[in-house]
């Protein structure tokens, strides 16, 4: 599954971060995806594949 992904995007994982949060918003593009967490405020950087493998359903934009 090919995603397309824009900065300010909202994405679901499957698993939760530590803190309890579900979603991410993306902060930085390229080959790693820079995902910082919506509950605490946590960064890091993901493979996109890896990414694409972890997501739950598709990313939500910002109107």
């Amino acid at each position: 599954m090919v995603v397309d992904f824009h900065i300010d995007d909202t994405v679901r994982l499957k698993k939760s971060h530590p803190c309890g949060s579900f979603e991410w918003h993306v902060t930085r593009l390229g080959a790693d995806i820079g995902l910082k967490c919506h509950g605490c405020g946590r960064y890091m950087l993901v493979a996109r594949s890896q990414l694409e493998r972890r997501m739950k359903g598709a990313p939500q934009r910002k109107p």
